[in-house]
């Protein structure tokens, strides 16, 4: 009976302190969330909350704060986005075998998915280069393969192991490059598989001046395809700043 007692006397103690401390410390929790104040330098346009990244092991995705990632894209294992560079919805981006880099101000448009294998059957370099000013067309499969500043890549197309694409190349609607293929800087090529459509420059046909002068004024009308698109979120962003527009 006296043991009895002695539980119930240590239960009701026990309640009855809890109860007084409970108060006290929702006092701390308000008076802490009413000391944290956000920073004047913080950026004001930072996306990483939207961001879905994958680390896989040691590998974790790596992403510039002014870069756009759409909030359902997956990044997974050795993939780095970066300054100016957008990644637009469902797109699937699968650093797992090796490194996928995404160049400054380029875009991966919806539904496109880009991946790397362990090596190249050619010997080239099996890792997934985007450089810069580059455009990759929605639906399109990139493996393995290196695509220089300011190119095009159409919708739907497919580009596989130790393929390359030149600097100010094009690549239409629905093409697969094969694996090894180079497609020449200045050229716009296209089929199943790819192959030489046209040129876009003048170099190789200066020894007829006249047809040289009407081939450099129609290449020049290709130059404005290579400025970089899907940047236009940056623009709004500053935009808004300017008005005190807050995020």
């Amino acid at each position: 009976m006296a043991s009895l007692l002695r539980v119930s006397r240590n239960a009701l103690s026990s309640a009855l302190s809890s109860q007084c401390h409970r108060p006290l410390s929702r006092g701390f929790a308000t008076d802490a969330a009413k000391a944290i104040t956000q920073s004047p330098d913080r950026v004001k346009w930072d996306y990483r909350g939207q961001r879905k990244i994958i680390p896989l092991g040691q590998w974790v995705p790596k992403i510039a704060v002014d870069a756009y990632v759409a909030p359902n894209v997956v990044l997974a294992g050795q993939v780095a986005v970066q300054d100016g560079s957008s990644v637009w919805s469902g797109s699937v981006l699968r650093g797992d075998l090796n490194k996928i880099t995404i160049g400054f101000c380029s875009n991966v448009q919806e539904k496109c998915v880009i991946h790397a294998a362990w090596s190249s059957p050619t010997g080239l370099p099996a890792d997934t280069s985007i450089e810069r000013f580059v455009t990759v067309g929605a639906y399109s499969l990139l493996r393995s393969c290196t695509i220089e500043p300011e190119c095009i890549v159409g919708q739907h197309s497919i580009l596989m192991e130790g393929s390359l694409m030149e600097t100010h190349s094009i690549l239409e609607a629905g093409s697969v490059v094969p694996p090894g293929r180079r497609i020449p800087t200045g050229e716009l090529w296209a089929g199943n598989p790819a192959r030489f459509v046209r040129t876009l420059t003048h170099e190789e046909t200066l020894e007829i001046p006249k047809l040289a002068v009407a081939i450099n004024d129609h290449s020049k009308s290709h130059f404005s395809e290579f400025l970089p698109y899907s940047t236009v979120y940056l623009e709004v962003e500053k935009f808004k700043k300017s008005l005190g527009i807050s995020i």
